[in-house]
C-alpha cells in the first residue's frame, strides 16, 4: 500500500493526513475484495524498514492503527473477517500489540474473509527466522537436515495456514516487492498500479482482478 506520502505533499498537507487517507483506503479494499469472493487478504501495513521513519511520522501511523483497530474492528468482526498479524507487532509497544492479540482472538472463527495485517514485517527476516527455527531443531537431534524440504520449511514460515498468494498488488507505480512475502510470492502473479494508495477504490480492485483473470498461470509447465 504504496504512496501515502506523496499524496499528502501533492497537496500541501500533513503526512498524517495520507496516512489517514490510506486508512479509508483500506476499508474499500477489504469491501472490495469481500465483494469479489477473495478468501485470502494481505495487506503490508508497515515494514521492517519503515522504522528509519522519524520518530514523529512512527508515532502518527501508531496513533492511527490503534484508531482503526478500536473504531472499525467491530465493523470488520461483524463482517465475517478474520484479522492475523504477521511480523513483530511487539515492537510497537505491550499495549497496542496486546490489542491486536485480543483481536486475533476475538475473529478467530470468522470465515468470510481472513485479513492478515504485516506489521514490522520483512521478509528475508521471515526467512531467517525460519531457518533458526530448523536449525535448533536440528541441534536438538530432533530433525534430520535430510528432510528438510520446502514443504517443512514453509511450515515453519508466519504464514504457515495461509496459501500463497495468487495476486501481489502494489500501489503508486513502483515496481518491486520491497522485502513482501519473498518466500511465498514465488509463483505469485505481479501487477503494479498507477495509482496512489488514498485514491485506490473499488474500481481499481476490480482492474486488478480482469489483469489477473487473463494471466495464464504455468506454475513453470508448458501453455495447455
Amino acid at each position: 500500500m504504496d504512496g501515502n506520502g506523496r499524496w499528502a505533499r501533492a497537496r500541501g498537507v500533513p503526512v498524517v493526513q495520507g496516512h489517514r487517507a490510506g486508512g479509508e483506503a483500506v476499508q474499500r479494499c477489504v469491501r472490495a475484495a469481500m465483494e469479489h469472493g477473495v478468501d485470502y487478504l494481505t495487506l503490508y501495513a508497515f515494514s521492517s524498514e519503515n522504522w528509519r521513519r522519524s520518530g514523529e511520522e512512527i508515532s502518527d501511523l501508531t496513533g492511527l492503527m490503534q484508531f482503526y483497530l478500536r473504531h472499525r474492528f467491530r465493523e470488520l468482526d461483524a463482517q465475517g473477517v478474520r484479522l492475523r498479524i504477521i511480523g513483530e507487532p511487539e515492537r510497537f509497544g505491550e499495549s497496542f500489540c496486546r490489542e491486536l492479540r485480543r483481536a486475533e482472538e476475538k475473529t478467530r472463527q470468522n470465515t468470510r474473509l481472513t485479513l492478515s495485517l504485516a506489521l514490522s514485517y520483512g521478509g528475508r527476516a521471515e526467512i531467517a527466522e525460519g531457518a533458526r527455527h530448523l536449525a535448533e531443531r536440528v541441534r536438538a537431534g530432533t530433525l534430520d537436515p535430510r528432510d528438510i524440504d520446502e514443504a517443512m520449511f514453509a511450515s515453519v514460515l508466519q504464514t504457515h495456514d495461509v496459501p500463497d498468494p495468487d495476486l501481489v498488488m502494489r500501489t503508486s507505480g513502483e515496481s518491486r516487492l520491497s522485502n513482501f512475502l519473498l518466500w511465498q510470492s514465488a509463483y505469485a502473479e505481479l501487477i503494479f498500479l498507477d495509482v496512489l494508495w488514498p485514491d485506490f477504490g473499488e474500481k481499481d480492485f476490480a482492474e486488478a482482478m480482469r489483469r489477473y483473470m487473463r494471466r495464464q498461470r504455468r506454475f513453470g509447465g508448458r501453455p495447455e
